[in-house]
Protein backbone atom coordinates (compact mmCIF):
# COMPACT_ATOMS: atom_id res chain seq x y z
CA UNK A 1 0.00 0.00 0.00
CA UNK A 2 1.40 3.55 -0.69
CA UNK A 3 2.16 5.56 2.57
CA UNK A 4 -0.36 8.34 2.56
CA UNK A 5 -0.03 11.57 4.44
CA UNK A 6 -3.20 13.28 5.88
CA UNK A 7 -3.57 16.74 6.34
CA UNK A 8 -5.17 18.03 9.70
CA UNK A 9 -8.85 18.38 9.59
CA UNK A 10 -8.18 21.72 11.50
CA UNK A 11 -9.80 24.85 10.05
CA UNK A 12 -7.57 27.11 12.20
CA UNK A 13 -5.42 29.47 9.24
CA UNK A 14 -2.37 31.12 10.45
CA UNK A 15 -2.43 34.58 9.59
CA UNK A 16 -3.98 38.18 10.49
CA UNK A 17 -8.46 37.55 10.66
CA UNK A 18 -9.51 39.20 7.63
CA UNK A 19 -11.36 41.68 10.14
CA UNK A 20 -8.12 43.14 10.93
CA UNK A 21 -7.88 47.35 9.75
CA UNK A 22 -5.03 49.62 9.52
CA UNK A 23 -5.94 51.70 12.83
CA UNK A 24 -6.09 48.04 14.63
CA UNK A 25 -2.75 46.88 13.58
CA UNK A 26 -0.87 50.56 14.40
CA UNK A 27 -2.76 50.39 17.78
CA UNK A 28 -1.19 46.78 18.29
CA UNK A 29 2.06 46.60 16.91
CA UNK A 30 2.89 50.61 16.37
CA UNK A 31 3.47 49.47 12.60
CA UNK A 32 0.96 48.85 9.39
CA UNK A 33 1.22 47.25 6.39
CA UNK A 34 -0.48 48.49 3.66
CA UNK A 35 -2.35 48.17 0.39
CA UNK A 36 -2.58 51.37 -1.24
CA UNK A 37 -4.98 51.98 -4.30
CA UNK A 38 -3.65 54.94 -6.73
CA UNK A 39 -5.74 57.55 -8.05
CA UNK A 40 -4.38 56.55 -12.28
CA UNK A 41 -5.98 54.93 -14.53
CA UNK A 42 -5.57 51.80 -16.90
CA UNK A 43 -2.07 52.77 -18.69
CA UNK A 44 -1.75 56.24 -17.32
CA UNK A 45 2.02 57.32 -16.34
CA UNK A 46 1.85 57.49 -12.88
CA UNK A 47 3.04 61.34 -12.88
CA UNK A 48 0.06 62.37 -15.05
CA UNK A 49 -1.98 61.14 -12.17
CA UNK A 50 -0.41 63.54 -9.72
CA UNK A 51 -2.47 66.92 -10.20
CA UNK A 52 -0.96 70.63 -9.32
CA UNK A 53 -3.48 71.51 -6.50
CA UNK A 54 -2.34 69.57 -3.63
CA UNK A 55 -5.88 69.22 -2.65
CA UNK A 56 -7.04 65.99 -0.99
CA UNK A 57 -9.43 63.60 -3.20
CA UNK A 58 -12.39 62.51 -2.93
CA UNK A 59 -13.03 58.60 -2.16
CA UNK A 60 -12.52 56.74 -5.43
CA UNK A 61 -12.52 60.28 -7.65
CA UNK A 62 -9.38 60.04 -10.01
CA UNK A 63 -7.22 62.55 -9.31
CA UNK A 64 -7.07 63.97 -13.25
CA UNK A 65 -10.59 64.95 -12.84
CA UNK A 66 -9.22 67.70 -9.89
CA UNK A 67 -6.87 69.34 -12.04
CA UNK A 68 -6.40 69.58 -16.15
CA UNK A 69 -2.70 70.49 -15.23
CA UNK A 70 0.25 68.57 -13.98
CA UNK A 71 3.65 69.33 -12.78
CA UNK A 72 6.81 67.54 -13.08
CA UNK A 73 6.89 65.12 -9.87
CA UNK A 74 10.12 64.10 -8.22
CA UNK A 75 10.56 60.52 -8.27
CA UNK A 76 12.69 57.41 -6.52
CA UNK A 77 14.54 56.42 -9.48
CA UNK A 78 14.77 52.88 -7.31
CA UNK A 79 11.24 52.25 -6.86
CA UNK A 80 9.44 54.57 -9.52
CA UNK A 81 7.03 56.53 -6.95
CA UNK A 82 6.91 60.29 -6.30
CA UNK A 83 9.53 60.85 -3.23
CA UNK A 84 6.78 62.70 -1.20
CA UNK A 85 5.12 59.43 -1.27
CA UNK A 86 7.56 57.12 -1.08
CA UNK A 87 9.04 59.10 2.42
CA UNK A 88 5.62 58.28 3.95
CA UNK A 89 6.47 54.21 4.10
CA UNK A 90 8.84 52.98 6.92
CA UNK A 91 11.35 50.59 5.43
CA UNK A 92 10.59 46.65 5.60
CA UNK A 93 13.53 46.27 8.54
CA UNK A 94 11.59 48.37 10.73
CA UNK A 95 8.71 47.35 9.63
CA UNK A 96 9.58 43.91 10.54
CA UNK A 97 11.81 41.97 13.25
CA UNK A 98 11.83 38.81 11.55
CA UNK A 99 14.63 36.52 11.18
CA UNK A 100 14.63 36.90 7.70
CA UNK A 101 15.41 40.48 7.92
CA UNK A 102 18.55 39.67 10.07
CA UNK A 103 20.34 38.56 6.68
CA UNK A 104 19.98 42.64 5.02
CA UNK A 105 22.55 44.67 5.75
CA UNK A 106 21.84 48.69 5.88
CA UNK A 107 22.98 51.94 4.63
CA UNK A 108 21.99 55.38 5.05
CA UNK A 109 21.01 57.28 1.93
CA UNK A 110 20.10 61.11 1.84
CA UNK A 111 16.12 61.08 2.88
CA UNK A 112 15.21 57.97 2.76
CA UNK A 113 14.43 56.41 5.94
CA UNK A 114 17.04 53.39 6.05
CA UNK A 115 16.73 51.17 2.74
CA UNK A 116 17.85 47.89 2.88
CA UNK A 117 20.47 46.25 0.36
CA UNK A 118 19.71 42.93 -0.05
CA UNK A 119 23.05 40.17 -0.02
CA UNK A 120 23.39 40.49 -4.14
CA UNK A 121 23.22 44.39 -4.01
CA UNK A 122 19.94 45.53 -5.32
CA UNK A 123 18.55 48.11 -3.10
CA UNK A 124 14.78 47.02 -1.60
CA UNK A 125 12.92 50.70 -1.13
CA UNK A 126 10.23 50.81 1.55
CA UNK A 127 7.42 50.71 -0.92
CA UNK A 128 6.43 48.56 -3.71
CA UNK A 129 5.16 50.39 -6.73
CA UNK A 130 2.72 47.81 -8.66
CA UNK A 131 2.43 49.35 -12.21
CA UNK A 132 0.07 47.37 -13.78
CA UNK A 133 -2.15 46.70 -10.36
CA UNK A 134 -1.96 50.46 -9.49
CA UNK A 135 -1.11 49.86 -6.03
CA UNK A 136 1.71 50.42 -3.46
CA UNK A 137 2.62 48.21 -0.82
CA UNK A 138 4.01 49.28 2.17
CA UNK A 139 4.73 49.74 5.84
CA UNK A 140 3.31 52.98 7.87
CA UNK A 141 3.24 54.32 10.96
CA UNK A 142 0.49 56.53 12.27
CA UNK A 143 2.40 59.35 10.65
CA UNK A 144 2.69 57.86 7.79
CA UNK A 145 -0.86 56.54 7.54
CA UNK A 146 -2.39 60.65 7.98
CA UNK A 147 -0.32 61.44 5.00
CA UNK A 148 -1.26 58.94 2.72
CA UNK A 149 -4.80 59.59 3.48
CA UNK A 150 -4.07 62.68 2.96
CA UNK A 151 -2.25 62.59 -0.26
CA UNK A 152 -3.75 63.64 -3.93
CA UNK A 153 -2.72 60.30 -5.47
CA UNK A 154 -4.07 57.84 -3.20
CA UNK A 155 -7.37 56.73 -3.78
CA UNK A 156 -8.00 54.57 -0.82
CA UNK A 157 -5.62 52.64 1.88
CA UNK A 158 -6.47 48.95 3.03
CA UNK A 159 -4.90 46.29 5.24
CA UNK A 160 -3.08 44.20 4.04
CA UNK A 161 -3.90 40.59 5.52
CA UNK A 162 -2.05 37.41 5.20
CA UNK A 163 -3.30 34.91 2.15
CA UNK A 164 -2.67 30.88 2.65
CA UNK A 165 -2.17 28.34 0.26
CA UNK A 166 -4.63 25.74 0.22
CA UNK A 167 -2.71 22.71 1.15
CA UNK A 168 -3.84 19.55 -0.41
CA UNK A 169 -6.11 16.74 2.21
CA UNK A 170 -4.56 13.63 1.42
CA UNK A 171 -1.15 13.46 0.04
CA UNK A 172 0.01 9.42 -1.36
CA UNK A 173 2.94 8.15 -3.20
CA UNK A 174 1.95 7.04 -7.12
CA UNK A 175 2.86 6.38 -10.20
CA UNK A 176 1.27 7.46 -13.40
CA UNK A 177 -0.64 4.75 -15.52
CA UNK A 178 -0.84 4.71 -19.47
CA UNK A 179 -4.44 5.69 -19.35
CA UNK A 180 -5.40 9.15 -19.71
CA UNK A 181 -6.21 10.64 -16.18
CA UNK A 182 -9.79 10.29 -14.81
CA UNK A 183 -9.92 13.96 -14.13
CA UNK A 184 -8.96 14.31 -17.64
CA UNK A 185 -11.61 11.97 -19.43
CA UNK A 186 -14.28 13.46 -16.91
CA UNK A 187 -13.79 17.08 -18.49
CA UNK A 188 -14.45 15.56 -21.43
CA UNK A 189 -10.23 17.01 -22.54
CA UNK A 190 -9.44 14.58 -24.85
CA UNK A 191 -12.27 15.99 -27.53
CA UNK A 192 -10.28 19.30 -27.85
CA UNK A 193 -6.88 17.83 -28.29
CA UNK A 194 -9.00 15.94 -31.13
CA UNK A 195 -8.97 18.97 -32.71
CA UNK A 196 -5.64 20.54 -31.99
CA UNK A 197 -6.37 22.05 -29.19
CA UNK A 198 -3.36 21.72 -26.91
CA UNK A 199 -2.96 25.20 -25.21
CA UNK A 200 0.18 26.08 -27.74
CA UNK A 201 0.51 29.93 -27.50
CA UNK A 202 -1.60 30.85 -24.54
CA UNK A 203 0.38 31.64 -21.60
CA UNK A 204 -0.82 30.48 -18.15
CA UNK A 205 0.34 32.50 -15.03
CA UNK A 206 0.93 30.13 -11.82
CA UNK A 207 1.19 31.51 -8.21
CA UNK A 208 2.32 29.02 -5.72
CA UNK A 209 5.17 27.35 -4.07
CA UNK A 210 6.95 27.36 -7.80
CA UNK A 211 7.71 24.03 -9.88
CA UNK A 212 10.33 21.80 -11.20
CA UNK A 213 11.59 22.79 -14.42
CA UNK A 214 13.90 19.81 -14.55
CA UNK A 215 11.14 17.20 -14.00
CA UNK A 216 10.38 15.22 -17.51
CA UNK A 217 6.15 16.69 -17.35
CA UNK A 218 7.60 20.27 -17.02
CA UNK A 219 10.91 20.10 -19.45
CA UNK A 220 10.24 23.24 -21.99
CA UNK A 221 6.90 24.32 -20.32
CA UNK A 222 8.23 27.74 -18.68
CA UNK A 223 7.70 30.97 -20.72
CA UNK A 224 9.08 32.78 -17.47
CA UNK A 225 9.80 32.07 -13.60
CA UNK A 226 10.43 34.70 -11.15
CA UNK A 227 11.39 34.10 -7.30
CA UNK A 228 10.06 36.84 -4.63
CA UNK A 229 11.81 37.48 -1.65
CA UNK A 230 10.24 38.11 1.63
CA UNK A 231 8.99 41.89 1.12
CA UNK A 232 8.12 41.18 -2.77
CA UNK A 233 11.51 41.91 -4.35
CA UNK A 234 12.61 40.24 -7.28
CA UNK A 235 16.24 39.54 -6.12
CA UNK A 236 17.45 36.36 -8.00
CA UNK A 237 17.76 37.21 -11.91
CA UNK A 238 16.78 34.64 -14.20
CA UNK A 239 16.30 31.53 -11.60
CA UNK A 240 15.97 27.91 -13.13
CA UNK A 241 12.37 26.72 -12.86
CA UNK A 242 12.19 25.38 -9.16
CA UNK A 243 10.01 24.07 -6.33
CA UNK A 244 10.13 24.99 -2.55
CA UNK A 245 7.49 22.66 -1.54
CA UNK A 246 5.62 19.67 -3.74
CA UNK A 247 2.48 21.88 -4.44
CA UNK A 248 2.85 24.03 -7.08
CA UNK A 249 4.80 21.36 -9.16
CA UNK A 250 1.67 19.17 -8.91
CA UNK A 251 -0.41 21.84 -10.10
CA UNK A 252 1.69 23.08 -12.68
CA UNK A 253 1.46 19.31 -14.13
CA UNK A 254 -1.99 19.44 -13.80
CA UNK A 255 -2.35 22.67 -16.17
CA UNK A 256 0.52 21.76 -18.88
CA UNK A 257 2.70 18.71 -18.49
CA UNK A 258 3.87 17.25 -21.53
CA UNK A 259 3.33 13.53 -21.65
CA UNK A 260 6.01 10.94 -20.74
CA UNK A 261 5.90 7.99 -21.92
CA UNK A 262 2.33 7.46 -22.96
CA UNK A 263 1.28 9.03 -19.42
CA UNK A 264 -0.75 12.27 -19.92
CA UNK A 265 -1.60 14.58 -17.12
CA UNK A 266 -1.49 17.74 -18.37
CA UNK A 267 -4.80 19.94 -19.64
CA UNK A 268 -2.94 21.60 -21.96
CA UNK A 269 0.01 19.82 -22.60
CA UNK A 270 1.90 22.68 -25.31
CA UNK A 271 0.74 25.78 -22.94
CA UNK A 272 3.37 28.15 -21.82
CA UNK A 273 3.22 28.38 -17.80
CA UNK A 274 4.46 31.75 -16.33
CA UNK A 275 5.34 30.84 -12.39
CA UNK A 276 6.01 32.49 -9.76
CA UNK A 277 7.33 31.55 -6.16
CA UNK A 278 4.85 33.26 -4.06
CA UNK A 279 4.08 31.46 -1.17
CA UNK A 280 4.72 30.68 1.97
CA UNK A 281 6.72 32.60 4.63
CA UNK A 282 7.64 35.93 4.55
CA UNK A 283 5.11 38.99 4.07
CA UNK A 284 3.09 36.37 1.64
CA UNK A 285 0.52 39.25 0.50
CA UNK A 286 3.38 41.64 -0.61
CA UNK A 287 4.80 38.25 -2.54
CA UNK A 288 1.85 37.02 -4.11
CA UNK A 289 0.48 40.59 -5.32
CA UNK A 290 4.05 41.11 -6.59
CA UNK A 291 3.72 38.10 -8.53
CA UNK A 292 0.21 39.26 -10.13
CA UNK A 293 1.72 42.26 -10.81
CA UNK A 294 4.59 40.50 -12.93
CA UNK A 295 2.13 37.94 -14.77
CA UNK A 296 0.25 41.21 -16.14
CA UNK A 297 3.25 42.18 -17.84
CA UNK A 298 4.19 38.29 -19.08
CA UNK A 299 1.24 38.54 -21.33
CA UNK A 300 -0.72 35.63 -19.91
CA UNK A 301 -4.42 34.86 -20.21
CA UNK A 302 -5.36 32.85 -17.10
CA UNK A 303 -4.30 32.61 -13.68
CA UNK A 304 -4.37 29.78 -11.91
CA UNK A 305 -3.71 30.24 -7.46
CA UNK A 306 -4.87 27.74 -5.27
CA UNK A 307 -4.46 30.43 -2.10
CA UNK A 308 -6.40 32.43 0.24
CA UNK A 309 -8.13 33.90 3.07
CA UNK A 310 -11.13 32.05 5.07
CA UNK A 311 -14.05 34.29 5.03
CA UNK A 312 -15.72 37.22 3.17
CA UNK A 313 -14.08 40.31 2.59
CA UNK A 314 -13.65 43.03 -0.44
CA UNK A 315 -9.87 44.17 0.34
CA UNK A 316 -8.79 42.15 -2.95
CA UNK A 317 -12.12 43.04 -5.25
CA UNK A 318 -10.32 45.87 -6.84
CA UNK A 319 -7.32 43.25 -7.89
CA UNK A 320 -9.88 40.74 -9.47
CA UNK A 321 -11.52 43.47 -11.25
CA UNK A 322 -7.90 44.83 -13.05
CA UNK A 323 -6.93 41.31 -13.72
CA UNK A 324 -9.99 41.01 -15.57
CA UNK A 325 -9.79 44.16 -17.43
CA UNK A 326 -6.38 43.38 -18.70
CA UNK A 327 -7.58 40.36 -20.22
CA UNK A 328 -6.57 37.66 -17.88
CA UNK A 329 -9.32 34.87 -16.11
CA UNK A 330 -8.57 34.76 -12.42
CA UNK A 331 -9.21 30.69 -11.49
CA UNK A 332 -9.38 30.37 -8.28
CA UNK A 333 -9.52 27.61 -5.71
CA UNK A 334 -12.40 28.02 -3.00
CA UNK A 335 -10.93 26.25 0.00
CA UNK A 336 -10.84 22.96 1.70
CA UNK A 337 -12.94 23.44 4.90
CA UNK A 338 -15.97 22.03 3.70
CA UNK A 339 -19.67 23.12 3.52
CA UNK A 340 -20.70 26.76 4.99
CA UNK A 341 -17.28 27.33 4.34
CA UNK A 342 -15.45 29.84 1.82
CA UNK A 343 -11.70 31.74 0.76
CA UNK A 344 -11.75 34.77 -1.09
CA UNK A 345 -10.60 35.57 -3.22
CA UNK A 346 -12.03 32.81 -4.39
CA UNK A 347 -15.55 33.54 -3.26
CA UNK A 348 -15.56 36.46 -5.49
CA UNK A 349 -17.84 37.05 -8.34
CA UNK A 350 -15.04 38.36 -10.20
CA UNK A 351 -12.99 34.74 -10.52
CA UNK A 352 -13.94 31.67 -11.83
CA UNK A 353 -14.06 29.90 -8.54
CA UNK A 354 -13.59 26.02 -8.16
CA UNK A 355 -14.43 23.33 -5.62
CA UNK A 356 -13.88 19.45 -5.52
CA UNK A 357 -15.44 16.47 -7.04
CA UNK A 358 -14.56 12.33 -6.81
CA UNK A 359 -14.22 9.72 -9.47
CA UNK A 360 -17.79 8.73 -8.10
CA UNK A 361 -19.46 12.00 -9.12
CA UNK A 362 -19.78 12.93 -5.29
CA UNK A 363 -18.45 16.51 -3.96
CA UNK A 364 -15.44 15.98 -1.91
CA UNK A 365 -16.42 16.43 1.80
CA UNK A 366 -13.94 18.72 1.99
CA UNK A 367 -14.78 20.83 -0.79
CA UNK A 368 -15.83 24.32 0.56
CA UNK A 369 -19.16 25.84 -0.52
CA UNK A 370 -20.88 28.89 0.61
CA UNK A 371 -23.99 31.09 0.18
CA UNK A 372 -22.66 34.95 -0.65
CA UNK A 373 -25.45 37.62 0.64
CA UNK A 374 -26.49 39.66 -2.10
CA UNK A 375 -26.04 42.79 -3.34
CA UNK A 376 -26.46 42.25 -6.30
CA UNK A 377 -29.62 39.78 -5.73
CA UNK A 378 -30.20 37.27 -5.77
CA UNK A 379 -27.57 35.45 -3.38
CA UNK A 380 -24.65 33.96 -4.84
CA UNK A 381 -23.32 30.38 -4.67
CA UNK A 382 -19.57 29.39 -4.58
CA UNK A 383 -18.08 27.63 -6.04
CA UNK A 384 -19.02 28.34 -9.55
CA UNK A 385 -17.89 24.72 -10.66
CA UNK A 386 -16.45 21.75 -9.59
CA UNK A 387 -13.71 19.76 -10.81
CA UNK A 388 -11.77 16.87 -10.36
CA UNK A 389 -9.91 17.12 -7.26
CA UNK A 390 -9.56 13.74 -5.42
CA UNK A 391 -7.27 11.13 -6.78
CA UNK A 392 -5.41 13.29 -9.00
CA UNK A 393 -1.99 12.06 -10.35
CA UNK A 394 0.70 14.66 -11.42
CA UNK A 395 4.25 15.38 -10.81
CA UNK A 396 6.54 16.28 -8.18
CA UNK A 397 10.10 17.22 -7.20
CA UNK A 398 12.75 14.57 -7.86
CA UNK A 399 11.47 12.45 -10.72
CA UNK A 400 8.40 11.61 -8.79
CA UNK A 401 4.91 11.71 -8.66
CA UNK A 402 1.93 11.74 -6.37
CA UNK A 403 -1.63 11.53 -6.24
CA UNK A 404 -3.47 14.65 -3.89
CA UNK A 405 -7.27 15.74 -3.10
CA UNK A 406 -8.07 18.76 -2.55
CA UNK A 407 -9.53 21.97 -4.60
CA UNK A 408 -6.28 23.22 -5.55
CA UNK A 409 -5.93 20.11 -7.71
CA UNK A 410 -9.08 20.88 -9.25
CA UNK A 411 -8.18 24.38 -9.81
CA UNK A 412 -5.43 24.15 -12.41
CA UNK A 413 -7.91 21.46 -14.24
CA UNK A 414 -9.83 24.60 -15.03
CA UNK A 415 -7.10 26.47 -15.92
CA UNK A 416 -5.71 24.11 -18.49
CA UNK A 417 -9.46 24.36 -19.98
CA UNK A 418 -9.56 27.81 -20.10
CA UNK A 419 -6.26 27.91 -21.86
CA UNK A 420 -7.43 25.42 -24.29
CA UNK A 421 -10.41 27.80 -25.07
CA UNK A 422 -8.42 30.73 -25.30
CA UNK A 423 -6.40 29.12 -27.87
CA UNK A 424 -9.59 28.10 -30.31
CA UNK A 425 -10.86 31.87 -30.17
CA UNK A 426 -7.83 34.15 -29.08
CA UNK A 427 -9.74 37.22 -29.13
CA UNK A 428 -12.34 35.96 -26.74
CA UNK A 429 -12.65 38.14 -23.51
CA UNK A 430 -12.12 36.25 -19.97
CA UNK A 431 -15.87 37.05 -19.80
CA UNK A 432 -17.15 35.06 -22.71
CA UNK A 433 -14.58 32.17 -21.90
CA UNK A 434 -16.54 31.78 -18.64
CA UNK A 435 -19.69 31.96 -19.67
CA UNK A 436 -18.77 28.66 -21.92
CA UNK A 437 -17.84 26.87 -19.30
CA UNK A 438 -20.51 27.66 -16.98
CA UNK A 439 -23.27 26.89 -19.68
CA UNK A 440 -21.50 23.88 -20.32
CA UNK A 441 -21.72 22.53 -16.75
CA UNK A 442 -24.11 19.54 -15.50
CA UNK A 443 -24.96 18.09 -12.09
CA UNK A 444 -25.50 14.69 -11.58
CA UNK A 445 -27.32 13.23 -8.98
CA UNK A 446 -24.40 13.33 -6.53
CA UNK A 447 -23.96 16.81 -6.52
CA UNK A 448 -26.47 19.00 -4.04
CA UNK A 449 -26.81 22.48 -6.27
CA UNK A 450 -25.80 24.09 -2.64
CA UNK A 451 -22.36 22.56 -3.44
CA UNK A 452 -21.97 22.01 -7.04
CA UNK A 453 -23.51 24.98 -8.31
CA UNK A 454 -23.21 24.66 -11.83
CA UNK A 455 -21.58 21.01 -11.61
CA UNK A 456 -18.88 19.99 -13.33
CA UNK A 457 -18.16 21.34 -17.26
CA UNK A 458 -18.07 19.57 -20.34
CA UNK A 459 -14.78 20.52 -22.36
CA UNK A 460 -16.32 20.04 -25.86
CA UNK A 461 -19.78 21.45 -24.78
CA UNK A 462 -17.89 24.61 -23.99
CA UNK A 463 -15.97 25.06 -27.18
CA UNK A 464 -18.99 24.75 -28.56
CA UNK A 465 -20.82 27.64 -26.64
CA UNK A 466 -17.65 29.91 -27.22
Amino acid sequence: MPKVIRRSQSRRVAGRPAADTVDQQLKLRGIADVLVVLNQAAGEPLAAAVPGARARSTFGAMALSMSATTVPVATDPAGGLPMDLMSLFESPYEASMEAESASLTLRASGKRKRPIVSPAGGEIVPALYLDRLRMVLGSVSAGGLKGLRRHNLVKRVEAIPDLSLIRPRRLAAAQPTPEINWGLSRLNIPALWKQGLDGEGIKVGHLDTGADGTHPMLKGAFAAFAEFNYIGKQVVPDPAPHDTDIHGTHTAGTIAGRPVNGHRMGVAPEASLVSGIVIEGGKVTFRILAGLNWILHQGVRVLSMSLGIPGKADVFLEITNVLREQGVLPVIAIGNEGPGTSRYPGNYATVLSVGAVDDRDQVASFSSSDKMPPPPPPARIVPDVIAPGVGVISCVPGNRYMSMDGTSMATPHMAGLAALLFQAKPGATPDQVEKAIFASCRRSSGMPADRANRGVPDAAVALSNL
